[in-house]
């Protein structure tokens, strides 16, 4: 049987061959769609390979530059992790121990104390009595009072004399122990070790009128809690004499108004709203003596917080921490 070559057209008897513009679209659509797609793929392929190429590269500087731009922004988080990152890619940079040591520091000004002696501690193990080693032994007594751990700040800076062989580091650790002991309202003890200061050094820490002002916290305003209890006999005159009128006035009313009110129920023979209001009276007549003598405390510990503000105010030297060689870089405030 014949095996026809054209297409017939059988209702007009003529054969029809079709033209390449009908054949291009009937016929090469699919090899079109995929001759697009392979192309599309090749190019996104080009571009794959462009981005698998790119390197980037870490500059020192560029790195160092953008973690102190963050420190000074005031954004310690950020900066505590670019300082590492510096620290991490640029290990034989000479700037790695500054680095470590503005970590610590960046720490310490997010209020991230603990995390602040962990980071100072990394400097001190690693670079052992070099200049920044010395300064963070310094911060970590700080972030340590920060902590209100004064024993761990006190043994830090021993811990500093007995290894540095630098007398004017050992002048400043004393100073700094006599401060701590100042804010714990330690006076012989301040004194003590305001005294271990080397002459030469004795001028550039103000001691003379350091000593003097310290020689007034005899005269800090003080209350006997014992006698402010003894006096709560009477409602009210602990916390007159605590300087508390209006809580003794309170007290006062509040205290009479109870124990005439069981008076009158026991005087009228009901016997159990007496007794009820003479418990009642019982636990406020208490707390009336217990609130003068914690008024008391309060009274000292404020007149020796205000003094020793006065204190810091007037003599302290606010240290930088940062040494110079074998100097010591010092700011001072004076007030007169």
């Amino acid at each position: 049987s014949p095996q026809p070559s054209r297409q017939q057209n059988f209702s007009g008897g003529k054969e029809m061959i079709p033209r390449p513009a009908q054949f291009l679209r009937y016929h090469s659509t699919p090899f079109l769609s995929i001759f697009f797609l392979y192309v599309i793929m090749f190019i996104m392929s080009l571009q794959g390979l462009s981005y698998a190429g790119t390197v980037i590269r870490i500059d020192a500087d560029a790195q160092y530059e953008f973690a102190e731009q963050y420190f000074s922004k005031g954004e310690y988080a950020r900066a505590v992790d670019e300082y590492k990152r510096f620290v991490y890619f640029f290990p034989g940079d000479d700037r790695v121990e500054r680095a470590m040591y503005q970590c610590g520091i960046a720490y310490y000004s997010g209020r991230r104390y603990a995390d602040a002696v962990a980071s100072f501690h990394a400097v001190i193990d690693k670079f052992l009595m070099s200049e920044w080693a010395v300064k963070s032994y310094f911060m970590v007594s700080e972030s340590y009072v920060r902590l209100n751990q004064h024993v761990a700040a006190v043994i830090n800076l021993h811990n500093l004399i007995s290894l540095s062989t630098d007398a004017d580091v050992k002048d400043e650790a004393n100073y700094r122990l006599g401060w701590i002991y100042v804010d714990t309202a330690s006076w012989d003890n301040a004194r003590l070790y305001f005294e271990k200061i080397s002459p030469p050094n004795r001028e550039k820490f103000r001691l003379e009128r350091l000593s003097a002002e310290l020689t007034r916290e005899a005269g800090i305003p003080r209350k006997s809690p014992a006698l402010a209890g003894a006096l709560s006999i009477v409602p009210g005159g602990g916390y007159i004499y605590c300087e508390r009128y209006q809580d003794a006035l309170i007290a006062f009313l509040l205290n009479g108004a109870l124990i005439w009110a069981a008076v009158e129920a026991f005087d009228n023979d009901n016997n159990a709203l007496g007794a009820l209001l003479t418990f009642v009276e019982v636990g406020f007549y208490s707390g009336n003596i217990y609130g003068a003598v914690g008024s008391a405390h309060k009274y000292n510990r404020s007149k020796t917080e205000q003094f020793i503000e006065n204190l810091k105010k007037n003599t302290k030297i606010n240290l930088s921490g940062e040494l110079e060689s074998k100097s010591i870089r010092l700011s001072l405030q004076f007030t007169f």
